[in-house]
């Protein structure tokens, strides 16, 4: 059975709800990869009687917990003073933890403050966590059956001391088998679409399901105990990529890392030695910018008018077939450009449905790329920002698409 873990977050602003707790989130993603059971995440104000209390139950209960807050120097940062109460560890000043904070105030040409002075006190017999990234050392204690390790709460300071100074222990401390995360990243598919086409694959009861949704991606989570067989591993997510077809853009784990859909274009794009040329309408410039930097992106055009952007290529167009004028849009501005590759979007429905969040639009995309046009027709609903932000990712999802097919 795996050791298991909880999350501790101290702080008034984070059960308040004026900050998002990330850490928490953060640091079960990196335990359960480790082989933790996460089984609780706990966030307690500043109330050091609540503090005490909490610290004592979780010593009872879990292998492992790692908290974050409430060491900085003021009088609301009260864990190290809840760690005292206790665990019945008495404070005791630490010289060197205090000389180092002197030194970090010195090095930006600052005096440091009395107050700062509460940082170097530490619980007696604690195993200091020197901090590279700021002045609040962190700490380890262990008590009953629980190693506790106490992590400043700011993220900045957090990750970087959890990475260098807790996670090399880990694997000494605990018996870890990791397990194996799995994530097939999609576009275009909603948690529910998803659910139906992988309903009929049987998952064993020892992988673990899950699923995230974000305006930009869907991903489907897989978590494979340690022991699981890498071939049945390879031949599940095969069944499950499978239903979901080239929505899957990306499937990270197990050691590769791919990013987000911009990320994965831009490899792409690279790796076959590409250029491109974009129309955008509704995205307003949201491709392009999404894209900043990127050596394959030779130019991009923002018209609000289909008439207007016409005019300036010089061509006319009959009828009202939107995909048609797209194919004759794109092949005219390839003709004046040096690009490969040209993506035109277009739309159906004005100004009024596009900022109205109860209305959708049609989106027409075209990619003109060697052998002839790649095309793709979607309803995009909700709000205006919602609508250029699917603009954007779904044109660069069409030529996602196309590079995949080539590889």
């Amino acid at each position: 059975m795996n050791p298991t873990l909880e999350t501790f977050s101290q702080g008034e602003e984070i059960v308040t709800g004026h900050v998002i707790d990330t850490n928490a989130a953060w640091l079960s993603q990196q335990a359960v990869q480790l082989g933790f059971s996460v089984t609780r995440h706990t966030a307690v104000g500043d109330k050091l009687d609540d503090l005490v209390a909490l610290l004592q139950e979780i010593s009872t209960r879990a292998d492992c917990c790692i908290c974050t807050g409430g060491l900085g120097p003021t009088t609301d940062d009260l864990t190290t003073e809840a760690v005292a109460h206790a665990f019945g560890l008495p404070l005791v000043f630490d010289a060197f933890a205090f000389a180092r904070m002197q030194q970090f105030f010195a090095n930006r040409n600052k005096p440091m403050p009395e107050a700062n002075r509460k940082q170097a006190m530490l619980p007696e017999g604690a195993l200091r966590l020197d901090n590279d990234w700021g002045t609040a050392p962190g700490f380890a204690v262990q008590h009953q059956r629980c190693w506790f390790a106490f992590l400043p709460g700011v993220p900045s300071e957090m990750r970087p001391m959890f990475l260098e100074k807790i996670l090399p222990t880990l694997p000494r401390r605990f018996s870890l088998k990791p397990s194996t995360l799995i994530t097939l990243k999609t576009i275009g598919l909603g948690e529910s679409d998803i659910q139906q086409r992988i309903s009929a694959v049987a998952i064993p009861a020892t992988v673990q399901l899950g699923f995230r949704a974000s305006l930009n991606e869907v991903q489907t989570k897989l978590l494979f105990p340690n022991n699981y067989s890498i071939t049945d591993r390879q031949s599940l997510v095969a069944q499950i990529a499978e239903p979901l077809g080239d929505h899957v853009f990306a499937i990270d784990g197990a050691g590769n890392q791919s990013g987000d859909l911009v990320a994965v274009v831009d490899a792409l794009m690279t790796q076959h030695g590409k250029t491109l040329a974009v129309v955008e309408t509704v995205s307003q410039g949201l491709l392009a910018g999404l894209c900043l930097g990127a050596d394959w992106l030779l130019e991009t055009r923002y018209e609000q008018s289909v008439g207007r952007l016409r005019s300036k290529l010089n061509i006319t167009v009959a009828g009202d077939d939107l995909m048609a004028q797209a194919q004759i849009i794109a092949t005219a501005l390839q003709q004046g450009s040096d690009a490969d590759y040209v993506l035109v979007q277009l739309y159906a429905g004005d100004k009024n449905q596009f900022n109205d969040r109860n209305q959708a639009i049609v989106l027409y995309n075209v990619l003109l790329a060697e052998n002839g046009f790649k095309t793709a027709t979607h309803t995009v609903a909700g709000s205006g920002k919602r609508k250029q932000n699917q603009a954007a990712l779904l044109a660069l999802d069409l030529l996602r698409r196309h590079l995949q097919q080539k590889a």
